[in-house]
């Protein structure tokens, strides 16, 4: 059975997000909503087909992560494509992804991401042919398009049928990167016209926003705003069912949060890598609370567990005097 025809509706998805989509991040959101879709980091197609030591192990996934757990893949070449796919195959991921929205300078300039809204009928032919060489259901993260939306319904339309069995779209356009505000109007004409599961993206920075905004779509995708709170998505899947909301939880309950990211982290690598990978997510901890700059400076630069341990205990005592 199609991968995407068997979820709960409507479908919640984690943005592949580069340097948060980890797997320890995944497992955590994973934990907080267990229906929650997860995609893994930004992976190159071309890296996974030379099978480069560091892309193989960003593609790994852990066992509470399947039936759940996709690879999006970035590049331009219909060969890549298709032997990157083979290793997708191999390790078992439940579906790929295919990116056609990153609007990063690094990205497009290689002729990647977003860029391929530029030849639209060439990268829908490109699709077609990974479809019809895998196993895995293969759907598409996307942009309004590069320049204008102009041609976003007929794209659309073509790569469902060239098969695609899901379609995320980002309400913006690659020129817009994250300016503006996102035109969900475009994705619901999108809807209108296709069969295939339709996924909202863009400026969703709560379950209240994600309600108003789901309207005739398929799903809400969350990317930027899930670092900052990692509880919407299950404050989304209660909203959808007209349950109460949960609260985001009080400074305590965030420290256990960071706490069990650091372990899962240490166990997927080793605690030096966890450490480093928690100072992006730090970044975004204690907003507003006072002396918030001082202790997140220090959880910037913590290398152990048990250093980061020490400033969380200072931080509980601080709150509670």
């Amino acid at each position: 059975m199609n991968f995407w025809k068997k979820l709960k509706h409507p479908i919640l998805v984690l943005a592949p997000m580069a340097g948060y989509t980890e797997s320890p991040f995944r497992r955590l959101i994973k934990e907080l909503e267990p229906s929650v879709i997860l995609v893994s980091e930004l992976i190159s197609a071309e890296a996974l087909r030379r099978k480069n030591e560091k892309t193989l192990r960003m593609i790994e996934f852990t066992p509470q992560e399947k039936h759940y757990y996709g690879i999006q893949l970035f590049g331009n070449e219909e060969s890549c494509f298709l032997d990157a796919a083979k290793e997708v195959e191999k390790i078992g991921a439940d579906f790929i992804d295919l990116n056609l929205g990153c609007p990063s300078p690094k990205i497009i300039n290689s002729g990647h991401g977003s860029a391929l809204l530029k030849n639209p009928l060439s990268t829908v032919k490109m699709i077609e042919a990974l479809v019809k060489n895998t196993s895995l259901p293969v759907s598409v993260k996307m942009r309004l398009g590069f320049y204008d939306d102009n041609d976003l319904l007929e794209t659309t339309k073509n790569l469902e049928n060239a098969g695609i069995s899901a379609i995320a779209i980002h309400g913006r356009t690659t020129k817009q990167r994250f300016s503006g505000t996102a035109d969900w109007e475009k994705i619901y004409a999108v809807k209108n016209i296709l069969n295939i599961p339709v996924i909202g993206n863009g400026d969703i920075t709560s379950a209240q926003i994600a309600k108003e905004r789901l309207q005739n779509l398929d799903g809400i995708m969350i990317g930027r705003a899930s670092i900052r709170n990692p509880w919407i998505f299950k404050q989304c899947r209660e909203i959808f069912e007209g349950k109460p909301l949960t609260p985001k939880p009080n400074l305590e309950q965030q420290l256990a949060f960071f706490k069990r990211h650091a372990t899962f982290a240490s166990e997927f690598k080793n605690e030096k890598w966890a450490m480093l990978e928690l100072r992006k997510h730090f970044a975004h901890f204690l907003r507003g609370f006072p002396n918030a700059a001082q202790f997140r400076d220090r959880l910037m630069r913590v290398e152990t567990q048990s250093e980061m341990n020490k400033i969380f205990e200072e931080i509980s005592t601080h709150s509670n005097s």
